[in-house]
């Protein structure tokens, strides 16, 4: 059934291919053939826009029109027969594929006790990359780092990474109302136990903390927020939880 409603609009003059929007549809409406980005079918795109900050070019808009009605039952078909395509032929980016590692600390040095390995157990890592449905998120502690945490803090991984989810961006450069929305969408959807930022001690990273209470404000959500504040040195200067 056709009804005129909010549904995105790609310029292709614009589009470069890029793909970065691909990622962020939830509902994977979005994919680039030809070097352009193109809609799968209308029925697939709610037309909430979620995707419209990922473009470096500004080629999607949301437009009313005459489109399809949306449909969630499609979408859900449609992101099964994705996963199970992405799966057999073990092609696509990287970037826009959840991966879930089995850790296994490897045997120690030579000489030592000492094992040093990754905590990270999934992928990927970036605020703007991992959607509200990646299966990793599920009853997570989520770790918010800043960019730059990772290497000013020597045992990032052992102090911070160790069983958490790692959602990694820099609230500088990226769209801070995306995080916002990010946020209040896994907090809405996936049960989350608890939250830790970790920012730097440098004032455009101060903002982090805000956009994540915002998010907690908007979805309703009781979840403890931790935040840890390390120096350019890579030292723990502050340390409070909420």
């Amino acid at each position: 059934m056709k009804s005129v409603r909010k549904i995105i609009q790609i310029d292709e003059e614009l589009c470069t291919g890029c793909g970065e929007c691909v990622p962020d549809c939830a509902e994977g409406s979005l994919i680039i053939v030809d070097g352009k980005a193109r809609m799968v079918e209308d029925k697939l795109c709610d037309g909430l826009g979620a995707c419209l900050g990922a473009c470096p070019v500004g080629a999607l808009q949301i437009i009313e029109r005459e489109a399809e009605d949306f449909d969630q039952e499609a979408v859900d078909e449609h992101l099964a027969n994705k996963d199970k395509e992405d799966t057999d032929c073990g092609c696509g980016c990287a970037s826009a594929q959840f991966q879930i590692h089995e850790l296994t600390p490897p045997a120690p040095k030579s000489g030592t006790t000492e094992t040093q390995t990754s905590a990270l157990g999934h992928w990927p890592v970036q605020i703007r990359l991992v959607s509200p449905k990646a299966p990793f998120l599920e009853n997570s502690d989520i770790l918010i780092a800043a960019d730059c945490s990772a290497g000013a803090y020597a045992n990032f991984h052992r102090d911070f990474l160790t069983g958490r989810v790692l959602m990694m961006g820099c609230p500088k450069f990226d769209d801070a109302q995306l995080y916002v929305d990010r946020f209040r969408d896994i907090l809405t959807e996936r049960k989350i136990n608890s939250l830790t930022i970790l920012i730097m001690e440098v004032p455009c990273c101060g903002s982090m903390l805000q956009i994540v209470k915002e998010a907690v404000k908007q979805a309703n959500s009781q979840v403890p927020v931790r935040q840890v504040v390390v120096s350019t040195q890579g030292e723990i200067i502050n340390d409070q939880t909420w």
